[in-house]
């Protein structure tokens, strides 16, 4: 059994080292705390700035005034190997427009190789979709063109005949043949996605391998839940599970389909017609010019799966601003 001596002894010697250890731990914890307080909950890092401050109070106290800036991953890196997604946006000046644009950036900012075609219904690019472009940090291309006055009725109402966004789709249309040759080695998609629509990230990824033009059901559309395409059991789209005019040639919705950019570069003829065209015919109009039935490639799972909703903002009620405005106009919501 050791001695009482020799007890002290080791006691003596692990002590100082103990103390030493400890404190050294914490020095080189507590920077490691401070930095992981700029990650976010749910794994995804971002990077974090932060200003200090010093105002003098009657006291002569100090307090410290932290001001902290965000600074955001942005898109995927780009791939030399995955094809080009070309989505097709016509926008609209109106209260809710910004939120709805920031709404589709966020998701956008999720798809690898994606360019984004915003076309603008004004006179000139307005700043505000200007700004708002140039922050989400996409790989985009601005346009603008404005509806005719003859195309619509009594000012800002619209003509029911003449759909809103044809003049606007067919602009970028024809911007991706002034762009890119048919002769291109850059393979690409180009989807039409309306600014007021819901997107699940699947679907980006469910078009991404389309031959000539695939499909899918599109959810909240023609008084129904979904409607979809009829897919046999050999994988065909063979009709239409739509209650309206169902004997459409593509009875289907704007964003319930995608076409590959070489069939749209090969098929110059091909746009949306503007005029002799009934409401809900627009999709037809063009996809007629580039495909047939049979020619239709179904995805999400055969047509089995919604993976996007045509939602709708709700229009705000602003009566409280009265004709003068309540609040200030140059705040941009």
């Amino acid at each position: 059994m050791p001695k009482r001596r020799d007890i002290v002894a080791i006691v003596l010697i692990v002590l100082p080292w103990t103390l030493l250890i400890t404190v050294w731990r914490q020095s080189t914890i507590t920077p490691l705390l401070a930095t992981q307080k700029g990650n976010r909950p749910d794994g995804h890092s971002r990077n974090t700035f932060a200003f200090k401050d010093s105002c003098s109070q009657q006291k002569h106290d100090i307090v410290e005034v932290v001001h902290t800036e965000y600074v955001y991953s942005r898109p995927p890196p780009w791939s030399d190997i995955l094809p080009t997604i070309h989505v097709i946006t016509p926008t609209y000046s109106r209260p809710v427009q910004k939120a709805e644009l920031t709404r589709q950036a966020n998701t956008l900012l999720h798809v690898p190789n994606l360019h984004w075609i915003l076309v603008e219904d004004s006179q000139r690019r307005t700043v505000l979709v200007s700004q708002l472009l140039k922050e989400t940090g996409l790989n985009y291309t601005h346009l603008n063109v404005e509806t005719p006055q003859n195309y619509k009725l009594r000012g800002d109402k619209w003509d029911p005949r003449i759909p809103r966004g044809t003049i606007q789709r067919n602009l970028a249309l024809r911007w991706l043949r002034e762009t890119f040759t048919i002769n291109s080695t850059q393979p690409g998609i180009v989807y039409f996605a309306d600014d007021d629509n819901t997107y699940s990230l699947e679907l980006f990824e469910e078009m991404r391998s389309t031959k000539k033009v695939s499909v899918w059901p599109v959810a909240f559309v023609g008084g129904l839940r979904y409607e979809s395409p009829k897919v046999n059991t050999l994988g065909k789209v063979y009709g239409w599970k739509t209650v309206f005019d169902p004997h459409r040639p593509f009875a289907i919705d704007m964003a319930g389909f995608a076409v590959n950019l070489h069939l749209i570069l090969s098929k110059p003829q091909a746009y949306f017609k503007l005029r002799g065209v009934k409401g809900g015919y627009q999709e037809s109009s063009l996809l007629k010019e580039l495909v047939t039935l049979s020619d239709l490639e179904p995805k999400a799972d055969n047509c089995t799966k919604v993976l996007v909703w045509h939602t709708r903002t709700e229009k705000p009620v602003l009566v409280n601003e009265g004709k003068k405005g309540f609040t200030d106009s140059n705040v941009e919501i």
